[in-house]
């Protein structure tokens, strides 16, 4: 997978009461960038539902590095590191203007059979969906 890039101004809602983006925030954003990521790739919510597969998080180490506030310009990145076997590793940055990593984030994910209620191998729609082919 190449890196995708994913452009977000911050905004009033994405900050708390110190100016800058509220730690749980940066989940949001996170999760937004990989649904943009997925979703043209013919892997949206729709599909998900219908194919009753979806991406899970297993684990996410995450780490603040520098403050990003209010009405700021960030992008965040998304890259796959590795993907073995029924788990995979994504990493995700936040990226200021200047070019300064200001967060990172490793995911752990896996592919989750609804139906069957566990984690599954990648199916050929996944991995398009993570550029994999």
């Amino acid at each position: 997978m190449s890196e995708a890039r994913y452009k977000v101004t911050v905004r009033e809602h994405h900050v708390d009461s110190y100016g800058h983006i509220n730690n749980a925030t940066y989940l949001e954003l996170y999760e937004e960038a990989r649904w943009e990521l997925i979703t043209p790739r013919g892997y949206g919510f729709s599909e998900i539902h219908k194919l009753k597969k979806g991406p899970v998080i297993l684990e996410v180490n995450l780490k603040f590095l520098k403050e990003i506030r209010l009405r700021e310009n960030i992008t965040i990145t998304t890259k796959l590191v590795n993907y073995k076997g029924k788990v995979g590793q994504m990493l995700q940055q936040m990226v200021k203007e200047d070019g300064t990593v200001a967060s990172e984030a490793l995911f752990t994910f896996g592919l989750f059979d609804m139906v069957a209620r566990k984690l599954i191998e990648p199916t050929p729609e996944w991995k398009k969906a993570l550029d994999m082919e």
